[in-house]
C-alpha cells in the first residue's frame, strides 16, 4: 500500500513538474518573440534586415510585413517550447536529485551538471521543431518558401536529406547547451540560495503553506533569473549563431556553404565577418531578449511550483 502511494506521489510530481515547466517556457518565449525573430534575421544576415539594428529592424518588420509579422514562427515555437521547457525543468529536478549525493562538499555545483544534462535532454528530443521554427521566422512576407509547420517539415525531409536534415546544426546546439543550461540553472540556484541566506528580509517571504520555509519574492525571482540569463548567454552565444546559420543554410543558394559542419561554419563566419560582426552578431539583442526571457522563465516556474505545491520552501 505504501509503495502504491509513493508511486502515485511520484507520478503526480512528474506531471505537475511538466506542467510548470511547459507554462514557464510558453510565457518566457512569448514575451520575447519579436526580439527572437529579429535576432534570427540578423544572425543569418537576411538581405532585407542585415544592415539594420535591433530597434530599426523591428520598425522595418512592422513597416514591410505588418505588426503580426513580429510573431512569425511563434506558433511553431509554442509547439516546441512547451515540451522543451517541460522536459528541461523536470529533467533538472530529476538529475539534481540524483547528483546531489555526488557533490555533498561542493554545494550547488550539482546544479551546473544537472542543468547541462537537462538542457541536452530537452534539446535532443525537440530539436526538429526548433529548425522548423527558425525557417518560418526567417521568411519575409512575399518571399515564402514554406506555408506552415507540416509543409516545412515535409519539405526539409524530402528535399534536404531526410530526418538528418531536421537535425542540421544539432552539434553546436549541444556543445553550446552545456554551458548555457548549466550556468543558467547554477547561477539561478546559487543566487536564490545567497538571497535566502544573507538578505532574507529584503528578498524572501514566508511560505507557511508547505514547510514554513522561505521563498523568493517576485522581484527577487526576476533579478536572479535575469542575472542567470546574462551569465549563460555570454558563454554560449557564438555556438547559437553557428546553429542558426546551419539551420537556415539551405534556404538560399548563397548560404549552402554553411550546411556542412560546425567547425566549417564557425571558420567561414569568422573569416567573412570576424568576431563581433560574425560570431557575436546580434549579441546586443541577445542580452535584451535573453535576460528577460530567462527571468520570466525561472520566475514563472517558481510561481507554478508554489501554485502546484511543488515548492516546499527552503530552511537555512
Amino acid at each position: 500500500m505504501e509503495f502504491r502511494i509513493e508511486k502515485k506521489k511520484d507520478f503526480e510530481f512528474f506531471i505537475k513538474s511538466l506542467l510548470a515547466g511547459g507554462v514557464a517556457g510558453i510565457c518566457s518565449k512569448t514575451t520575447v518573440a519579436p526580439l527572437d525573430r529579429i535576432k534570427i534575421l540578423l544572425q543569418a544576415h537576411n538581405n532585407h534586415y542585415k544592415h539594420l539594428g535591433v530597434f530599426s529592424g523591428l520598425k522595418e518588420i512592422i513597416k514591410r510585413e505588418t505588426i503580426f509579422a513580429l510573431y512569425k514562427g511563434n506558433w511553431a515555437q509554442m509547439i516546441r517550447i512547451f515540451p522543451y521547457a517541460a522536459i528541461q525543468f523536470t529533467a533538472f529536478e530529476f538529475y539534481s536529485k540524483y547528483l546531489k549525493s555526488l557533490f555533498e562538499k561542493r554545494r550547488h555545483i550539482e546544479k551546473f551538471f544537472a542543468g547541462s544534462a537537462a538542457g541536452v535532454t530537452a534539446a535532443t528530443l525537440t530539436y526538429p521543431l526548433d529548425t522548423i521554427r527558425a525557417r518560418l521566422a526567417f521568411q519575409v512576407t512575399g518571399e515564402h518558401l514554406y506555408t506552415g509547420i507540416i509543409h516545412t517539415a515535409a519539405s526539409i525531409f524530402k528535399d534536404e536529406g531526410g530526418f538528418k536534415a531536421l537535425y542540421r546544426g544539432f552539434l553546436p546546439t549541444i556543445v553550446g547547451m552545456i554551458p548555457y543550461a548549466g550556468f543558467s540553472f547554477y547561477s539561478f540556484e546559487k543566487l536564490k540560495y545567497l538571497c535566502m541566506k544573507y538578505v532574507p528580509n529584503y528578498s524572501c517571504s514566508k511560505c507557511d503553506r508547505n514547510t514554513g520555509g522561505l521563498v523568493l519574492t517576485l522581484p527577487a525571482k526576476v533579478i536572479c533569473g535575469g542575472f542567470a540569463g546574462a551569465v549563460a548567454q555570454s558563454f554560449s552565444y557564438p555556438l547559437d549563431v553557428t546553429r542558426r546559420r546551419m539551420q537556415l543554410a539551405m534556404m538560399n543558394p548563397a548560404t549552402h556553404k554553411y550546411s556542412s559542419s560546425m567547425l566549417s561554419t564557425i571558420r567561414l563566419t569568422y573569416n567573412e565577418n570576424g568576431i563581433m560582426k560574425g560570431l557575436y552578431r546580434g549579441m546586443s539583442i541577445n542580452y535584451i531578449r535573453g535576460v528577460p526571457m530567462v527571468a520570466v522563465s525561472f520566475t514563472t516556474y517558481e510561481i507554478m511550483k508554489q501554485l502546484l505545491n511543488l515548492d516546499t520552501g527552503t530552511k537555512l
